[in-house]
């Protein structure tokens, strides 16, 4: 994979801010926020109801004092009735939307992951990069601002280019360090001598992503661990604290991640402390 052109920079001009108008969407409202400000953007929120749903006052609450919330910034609030996978998939092609938004229970269990029908229609299939929040952030207005430590996990294949692009880009918006990390299977029996010639090809491999004048404004550092890849990923993050996680969304896969398996992506999601910007090859 070649390194990322370290001169464009990734804008973000049309927001869609996908809401159920519970609770927990509200927790992502201050990233829609000062995403919208950092790149000028405007914001859609897109609230889908089920057909024939009947009105009621809390929702109309909700809706009104959502649309006040993004008062500082462009923006449209929109309610349609219907499947919530084909509203919100057509939203993001006729409003020409580059960033998606939405938040996530995160519940894990047996095997599986819950992120919830609106989240698990936008990360699953939309074109555009996703950014999800779960549940164990805590909502804070300045977090922009604080975005000093990102990490990208990518398993260095041309699937990852796109992802690999968006994180040297926000490393240099934010003078933030980026972090780039390959997991690796664990060596077998007899391979320990092998495995760690592999490491140091891939640190190399690492490293040639991103260009030099990059290092200009960023500080990358490389970093190859051994093990489960949604575990090694989400402890890195812990031990770098990471504001941000970039990954890269195989585009032939529903729900592929880098790191071949389909939960990595769920998982990380799922317990990450910071928020998880996907990015579809």
């Amino acid at each position: 994979m070649k390194a990322a052109e370290a001169k464009t920079r990734v804008a973000f001009k049309n927001i869609l801010f996908a809401t159920d108008l519970s609770y927990l969407a509200e927790g992502a409202v201050p990233y829609v926020l000062e995403t919208a400000r950092l790149y000028g953007a405007k914001v859609y929120a897109m609230h889908v109801r089920q057909r024939g749903a009947t009105w009621d006052r809390p929702e109309e609450t909700a809706i009104a004092s959502l649309s006040e919330r993004l008062k500082d910034v462009p923006h449209e609030v929109l309610v349609q009735e219907g499947d919530i996978r084909q509203v919100l998939l057509t939203q993001i092609k006729e409003k020409n939307v580059d960033l998606a938004v939405v938040s996530t229970h995160g519940r894990t269990g047996l095997g599986r992951v819950l992120l919830g029908s609106v989240a698990e229609a936008i990360f699953r299939e939309a074109p555009c990069p996703v950014l999800t929040v779960g549940p164990r952030l805590a909502s804070d207005p300045q977090w922009t601002l604080k975005i000093k430590e990102i990490l990208y996990a990518t398993d260095l294949t041309p699937a990852s280019a796109a992802a690999a692009q968006y994180a040297i880009s926000l490393a240099q918006e934010n003078q933030a360090r980026l972090t780039l990390l390959n997991v690796q299977a664990p060596p077998k029996a007899g391979e320990l001598v092998e495995s760690e010639r592999y490491i140091t090809s891939t640190l190399r491999r690492l490293q040639q992503l991103v260009p030099e004048e990059a290092q200009l404004w960023c500080e990358p550092y490389c970093v190859v661990e051994q093990g489960d890849p949604a575990e090694k990923i989400l402890d890195v993050a812990a031990r770098y604290r990471a504001d941000l996680i970039v990954l890269g969304i195989r585009p032939h896969g529903v729900g592929v991640a880098t790191h071949v398996f389909r939960p990595t992506a769920h998982r990380v999601v799922a317990g990450a402390t910071c928020p998880v910007l996907t990015v579809r090859g």
